[in-house]
């Protein structure tokens, strides 16, 4: 079933945090919506919190550093659904953070494949359907860490994989754009998410700069972080005409925590 706008969603990392977000707010503008990730029981919570609200989602189980698999997932989605016209590159991890010297080399490489190759695969296998669509929209969900700020403890290869999102977001803008394509970073400060569950942080006190804040470090909320729910809009909007005239662009959602940082 494809709903009423016609058009369809690609999200990745959809069972929780930020994609999950991403993926119930496009259904509710009424995208069908491809729910990918690597954990089938929390794409499935989704696909049946969408029905609910007789929306139109797809479960697409695959790890986006594997090749074959994110083809397969994305292939299906079309041949479901017809078409791809927004693509959500969110899946990713916070990875080791640790003195660079400490930093094991596998430990490095597995933040950069799921970070940077996933980004990668996701867009390479997503670009051939969003061309054969007449145009489309790309948000990838990069960090103030790395395009902003510096200042997390250790988190060097996190930081790089970031800053390599929007460098290319950026390429790909100019690149794609006589495709009708439009490509976008979504930046997030601190978000309530479950992703520091997943952050293994080690040397802390080796890499840290001492600093010290004013009361609260996120100025807007008074040091009350956001929420999965603001990055959400924020990219239902990249995802939409209303954005229409916006590619190449970095846009930072923080609260001001970074201009602080």
């Amino acid at each position: 079933m494809t709903l009423a706008n016609g058009k369809v969603a690609l999200v990745t990392g959809a069972g929780s945090g930020i994609g999950r977000a991403a993926a119930l707010h496009l259904a509710a503008e009424g995208f069908s919506v491809g729910l990918l990730g690597r954990t089938e029981s929390e794409l499935q919570a989704v696909e049946n919190e969408i029905s609910a609200a007789t929306g139109a989602s797809k479960v697409l189980v695959a790890d986006v550093a594997d090749e074959m698999a994110m083809r397969h997932a994305v292939a299906t989605l079309v041949q479901d659904f017809g078409r791809l016209d927004v693509v959500v590159a969110n899946a990713g991890v916070n990875g080791v953070w640790a003195p660079i010297d400490d930093l094991k080399p596998s430990e490095w490489d597995d933040t950069i494949r799921i970070n940077l190759r996933g980004t990668y695969l996701t867009i390479h296998a997503s670009v051939p359907h969003l061309k054969a669509a007449g145009g489309g929209s790309i948000v990838i969900v990069s960090s103030i860490n790395g395009t902003r700020t510096f200042t997390s403890p250790g988190a060097t290869a996190y930081s790089v994989t970031k800053a390599g999102q929007l460098a290319m977001a950026q390429q790909l803008a100019l690149e794609l754009g006589r495709h009708r394509i439009r490509v976008n970073a979504v930046c997030p400060g601190e978000i309530e998410t479950a992703i520091d569950e997943n952050t293994d942080i080690r040397g802390r006190d080796k890499t840290e700069v001492p600093v010290r804040f004013p009361e609260g470090d996120i100025p807007v909320t008074g040091g009350v972080a956001g929420t999965s729910e603001d990055v959400a809009a924020l990219i239902g909007f990249l995802a939409s005409d209303r954005s229409r005239h916006i590619t190449g662009t970095p846009i930072w959602i923080d609260g001001g925590q970074g201009l602080l940082r």
